[in-house]
């Protein structure tokens, strides 16, 4: 059995900028890629946003639907442990699209997410702390998915739901979570390992992280397929290319990442300034970057600025602009300057002291309120009161002068 594997493709990224279409065009090809498969999984965060524009969920649709137009290669439905939708019986009839929901989509309690739409369409069957067994060629594939859920809860919910391998199945487990050490974002920490996952598992699937990767967990395989389109812009993203995964399912399993030809390509750099020109050295690393191949798309190229000179934006701006026909530059700035150190100080200091969020926050207004030389008979506590009960406009009538007491605001 053939199956593909998509995830991420964030339907609706980068709205309303010259990067808007790239989430469509690539999601695009990875379905064209697909529709020779027996099945396809699709891992998470199928939109960007919870609540995608009409205009966004007019082109996913376009793409999505592409399925339902191929005729089942003969993947038969075995059993799901779900109560399945009428018409997701009928759409059974075409090719087969599992997925799981994401971060992307996840809402409150009680509202129907993104995914959980397209499933009233019939566009895909959701999975959700459930398994959905095919057959095809005397080849069984049992998918168990478990949708994205608060990283603070996930390692409880798998543990509650305990999925088991099926016997005589070729199983697949598919998450769109955090997992250690494969971590996404620190803010908030994942509760499942590496070492806590179900054993048992033929591959386990994770979305979520954006660049793709295998690696071999003793008898299991797991694979992050990672992003169809560049969301974040950081060197890892810079270093694989973004593709599509494809499982052949017989005796043995065989994976391999097919690359997708017509996506934007992206360049991270990093350059110190100290002493340099900014333009001469800029402009050479531009243009050996667009001289190295011809591109399909414009490249993406983020350069990272570092060092202790001061930065001219009208500089920077110019080289945007002068390679606007040719590339996508995005400048990050990372210069230290003694404004930025003196900050940094002021911030160890505070935490060394072991100060509340509140005696942070005032201490730091109080610093600002020094630079600009604020002179008055008003106590900064009374001020950051006001500031921290909402009374914006009041604090900028009384730092512009225009409000002179504070006995008309009840102090």
């Amino acid at each position: 059995m053939k199956i593909a594997v998509l995830s991420d493709l964030h339907f609706g990224y980068a709205y309303n900028s010259e990067l808007e279409n790239d989430s469509f065009d690539n999601a695009e090809e990875a379905i064209d890629k697909a529709l020779g498969s027996d099945l396809i999984l699709v891992c998470g965060d199928v939109f960007d946003i919870r609540g995608p524009k009409t205009t966004t969920w007019a082109k996913a649709l376009k793409i999505l639907s592409k399925p339902l137009l191929k005729e089942n290669p003969g993947t038969k439905l075995v059993s799901c442990t779900k109560e399945l939708k009428e018409i997701s019986r009928k759409t059974l009839s075409h090719v087969p699209v599992i997925a799981i929901h994401g971060n992307h989509e996840r809402l409150t309690v009680g509202e129907q997410n993104t995914v959980e739409a397209l499933e009233n369409a019939g566009i895909l069957i959701r999975l959700h702390l459930n398994t959905i067994i095919f057959e095809k060629d005397g080849i069984k594939v049992a998918v168990h998915g478990m949708s994205s859920v608060p990283e603070r809860y996930a390692k409880d919910i798998l543990y509650q739901w305990n999925p088991q391998p099926v016997k005589d199945c070729f199983n697949i487990l598919v998450f769109h979570q955090n997992i250690e050490p494969f971590i996404y974002s620190p803010i908030e920490p994942p509760t499942i390992s590496i070492s806590n996952l179900p054993r048992g598992f033929d591959i386990v699937i994770d979305g979520h992280i954006h660049t793709h990767t295998m690696e071999q967990l003793g008898n299991t395989k797991f694979i992050i397929p990672g992003s169809t389109v560049i969301t974040q812009f950081q060197r890892s993203e810079s270093e694989v290319e973004k593709t599509i995964t494809q499982i052949i399912v017989g005796k043995d399993a065989n994976v391999e990442f097919v690359p997708l030809e017509t996506a934007r390509k992206f360049f991270y750099e990093e350059m110190n300034l100290d002493g340099l020109s900014l333009h001469d050295l800029v402009e050479k690393k531009v243009n050996d970057i667009l001289f190295s191949k011809t591109f399909y798309k414009k490249p993406v190229i983020r350069i990272k600025l570092n060092g202790t000179q001061m930065l001219n934006d009208r500089e920077l701006n110019s080289i945007v602009s002068k390679y606007a026909n040719k590339a996508v530059i995005v400048f990050v700035k990372d210069i230290e300057t003694p404004e930025m150190v003196e900050s940094v100080e002021l911030l160890r200091n505070l935490k060394e002291q072991k100060l509340s969020i509140e005696e942070i926050g005032l201490s730091l207004f109080r610093k600002n309120l020094d630079k600009m030389k604020f002179e008055s008979g008003f106590d900064y506590q009374d001020i950051f009161t006001l500031l921290s009960e909402g009374e914006t406009e009041t604090v900028f009538n009384i730092l512009s002068g225009e409000q002179k007491s504070l006995v008309h605001f009840g102090k």
